[in-house]
């Protein structure tokens, strides 16, 4: 299947209505209907501010960037970003064409 690729980076402390801004993207997509989606926490990262954060530094707690991403549908994906775009949240992420499938074995 075809389909679209899409990754949110956050930072780790950010929040959005009250919760981790990670976490309310993976609540949101879920509401939308989105089949999954998975947060991922970085080791070291920079931004657009060209700030270096690394995980070995305990006053850095909240400060790592956090990956969010999803594989999702043509559809899914412009209309996620609508929603999106009508929270008014700034957010930077990519946009990517996908192909997936599963790869099914024996039953559990």
């Amino acid at each position: 299947m075809r389909g679209t690729y899409l990754r949110f980076y956050v930072q780790e402390d950010r929040t959005h209505h009250h919760l981790l801004a990670y976490e309310w993207l993976l609540e949101q997509a879920k509401k939308h209907g989105l089949h999954g989606g998975s947060a991922f926490r970085a080791v070291a990262g920079f931004g657009r501010h060209g700030t270096l954060h690394e995980d070995h530094f305990y006053e850095l707690a909240g400060k790592l960037p956090v990956a969010v991403e999803f594989i999702v549908s043509d559809e899914e994906a412009d209309r996620f970003l609508t929603f999106l775009q009508s929270e008014e949240l700034s957010l930077f992420y990519v946009k990517l064409p996908v192909e997936y499938n599963a790869i099914k074995g024996p039953a559990n």
